[in-house]
């Protein structure tokens, strides 16, 4: 299978770490020239030389806070004047704080809205007139919350359904223009978003965070948390050119711990 990503350009949001970082790597990996960004410029550097060591695709990386809107204008311009074009777009974000209905506050609720939702809505408008040029792919990372919602992460569970509901909108409204957009959510995959989570879950249960991870394993048929390497080949897959096919769809990568059908 032919994944054809070689010299494609791809603009990978929130990829100094985790998730995003996993996805930039595999891109590299397969060719692809790859504009990073977060908040973080250190981490940026850091792994911007790390992946150019793979003597692979190049990678440049752009300093943006993705809650501002002028911020993400000018990474998306930055990109197209680094590579002179974008085909592939990674939609990311961290995670919104954990907390109940009642402990949440107007300004949680906005900054989690500005955060993970409304970022990925700037950032697919400003990509968009150069998606349309050729076509492309856009992959908007959510949670596993958008099956089954997640105890004590309200925030998450309902800006993550909408991020659902923009990309089967899109899927439509894109196609004509031969760009693919679909919705990759992740499950219990180890990165640092999850071991917060853990320790939350452990400190209310008043447990050790290795205790809540033994018991979360239980509960999911291949008994591990996944990798972000194993994620990031599946986002790869959805970005190349073998997927012709799947739009609006949203995949989970969870081992088969969400029952939901």
């Amino acid at each position: 299978m032919e994944l054809n990503l070689a010299n494609k350009v791809a603009l990978v949001v929130a990829s100094s770490q985790g998730l995003g970082k996993a996805i930039a790597t595999q891109l590299v990996k397969e060719g692809t020239h790859v504009m990073l960004t977060s908040r973080d410029g250190e981490k940026l550097a850091a792994l911007q030389k790390e992946l150019q060591a793979l003597g692979k695709g190049k990678v440049a990386y752009g300093v943006a806070d993705i809650t501002k809107a002028e911020d993400i204008r000018a990474l998306v311009q930055l990109t197209t004047d680094t590579y002179g074009r974008i085909d592939i777009l990674v939609n990311n974000a961290g995670g919104p704080p954990g907390g109940t209905f009642e402990q949440l506050s107007d300004e949680m609720w906005q900054k989690a809205f500005e955060l993970n939702l409304l970022s990925y809505i700037r950032v697919i408008r400003e990509v968009l007139p150069e998606l349309k040029k050729a076509g492309g792919r856009i992959v908007n990372i959510a949670s596993s919350s958008i099956k089954q919602p997640i105890p004590g992460l309200l925030l998450s569970n309902t800006f993550r359904l909408g991020i659902v509901g923009l990309t089967k909108t899109l899927a439509e409204e894109l196609a004509p223009y031969h760009i693919l957009i679909n919705t990759v959510a992740p499950g219990r995959i180890a990165t640092d978003r999850i071991a917060y989570l853990d320790q939350l879950k452990a400190d209310k249960l008043g447990v050790t965070r290795e205790q809540v991870m033994d018991e979360s394993q239980k509960s999911i048929p291949l008994k591990r948390y996944g990798t972000p390497e194993e994620f990031a080949n599946v986002v790869t897959f959805l970005l190349s050119d073998a997927n012709t096919y799947m739009t609006g769809s949203s995949l989970l990568v969870d081992g088969g711990m969400v029952k939901s059908i």
